[in-house]
């Protein structure tokens, strides 16, 4: 969280910083016209469709079939089996006045169908059972965070693009004030009423305003692919989103806001199911040095039976099988300690997790106080450069001042309108910025 903070708030000063002079003015701009995108609608479609989220929810079909295997262990094993064997050499046994008798038969036949049951297992695979429940729940959140993560990282594309947007419309009215000043200035020139330093100060801040007005159009489509990118668009699509600088703050005491953070934040909702799959791995272990109880049948037919060796014959085989393990050279305690090691591993990660929250939501609420001082500041500001530019306006007008007096008043106009926006873009994406540090939901 904090990270996302600092390269959105750094990016958006990067901007303002190639972007010192401008005015907000009516002209043609390099923007795209037409359809906006809204950021619901982007959010949405990026939640919906982006593989991330798609390979996430894929998984839970995985944990589906862990479920299904776990319950195996109810249900009985059947097969089916068939043998042939030839034996030699065949033993034969010779009674006097009886004659010979044959023990078995040279060539042997078998086939039977075998049923293997599980009676009780003292609890192992109604554990294995719970664990991929939980594991399945599990996977739930992580979608959730997902979604979270994706929501967050359309904001910032969305906030950066809102800003490029305006800084290009301002860029390119600025330069429409500068030519038509430079045109003012050629014709003052060419009647002795200005010289060639105005000129040659003019054309120079054209030059630069044209230069970044580059890098901003660099900036844009750098967005913009990226954008495409996260909706899955072509690549040469030019995709404007629509002005969205209202929203609403969490309705959450002050107070309060760290305790609904640790509620609600997906990291201490997924540490706790971690914690709980974690126990049960360690009851799961436990059962494994347990007793075990089954019944086995088997009915078929086969040859070797007395008096007629090679006639097939109905058979059948059943019985009950119990085991009690005594020593398994200490395997299951050494799986318990490991266990256990991650179970304590767990409840120091979510110790670091509320520590690493607490930062967030800090930061977050220190973000959003900021942005929104700058956006009264930044207002008292453009309304102050107003008013000194309509003074400008009078005392060009009486000759008090040269062109470029006024040049540089508007410049100075357009300059606070950049700062206003960025900052009322700061304020919004800061509250997005703390409603995700609280665990709100941005989709």
């Amino acid at each position: 969280m904090k990270s996302r903070i600092k390269i959105f708030s750094a990016s958006l000063a990067f901007f303002v910083s190639i972007c010192s002079y401008g005015q907000m003015a009516t002209g043609t701009s390099a923007v795209q016209t037409g359809d906006s995108l809204t950021l619901k609608s982007i959010i949405s479609e990026i939640i919906k469709m982006h593989p991330t989220v798609k390979g996430a929810e894929e998984a839970l079909n995985a944990a589906d079939a862990r479920i299904g295997l776990a319950k195996a262990g109810y249900y009985p094993n059947v097969d089916f089996g068939a043998n042939y064997s030839n034996i030699g050499p065949v033993i034969k046994i010779t009674i006097p006045s009886m004659g010979s008798f044959q023990l078995y038969p040279e060539n042997n036949y078998s086939a039977a169908i075998n049923y293997k049951q599980t009676i009780y297992d003292f609890g192992r695979t109604r554990t294995n059972i719970e664990l991929e429940n939980e594991s399945k729940v599990y996977g739930e959140l992580a979608i959730e965070q997902v979604k979270q993560k994706m929501s967050i990282v359309a904001i910032n594309n969305f906030y950066t693009l809102d800003f490029l947007q305006d800084a290009l419309v301002i860029k390119e009215q600025e330069l429409t004030n500068l030519n038509n000043h430079l045109k003012y200035v050629q014709t003052k020139k060419a009647t002795g009423s200005a010289t060639d330093y105005e000129i040659l100060t003019t054309q120079v801040r054209i030059s630069t305003i044209e230069s970044q007005k580059v890098d901003l159009l660099t900036a844009l489509k750098v967005q913009q692919a990226y954008l495409n990118s996260l909706l899955g668009l072509p690549e040469k699509s030019t995709p404007v989103v629509k002005r969205e600088l209202e929203t609403v703050g969490p309705d959450i005491n002050s107070d309060s806001l760290l305790e609904y953070a640790y509620r609600n934040r997906d990291e201490m909702l997924l540490n706790k199911k971690k914690i709980s799959m974690a126990e049960m791995r360690y009851e799961l272990t436990r059962t494994l040095n347990r007793p075990y109880l089954g019944f086995m049948a088997s009915g078929g037919a086969k040859n070797g039976y007395l008096p007629d060796l090679n006639a097939l014959k109905m058979n059948y085989v059943v019985g009950f099988g119990f085991s009690v393990p005594i020593f398994d050279a200490n395997k299951t305690k050494y799986n318990l300690q490991q266990a256990k090691v991650a179970i304590n591993t767990l409840d120091f990660e979510t110790e670091s997790t509320k520590r690493s929250i607490s930062s967030d939501v800090a930061q977050a609420e220190a973000y959003v106080t900021s942005a929104e001082q700058k956006v009264k500041q930044f207002e008292l500001q453009l309304t102050q450069a107003e008013r000194a530019y309509s003074l400008a306006e009078l005392s060009f007008k009486t000759g008090t001042i040269t062109n470029l007096d006024l040049l540089d008043s508007s410049t100075s106009v357009a300059q606070s309108r950049l700062l206003l926006i960025k900052a009322r873009i700061d304020f919004v994406a800061g509250i997005y910025m703390l409603r995700a540090a609280l665990g709100e939901r941005l989709y």
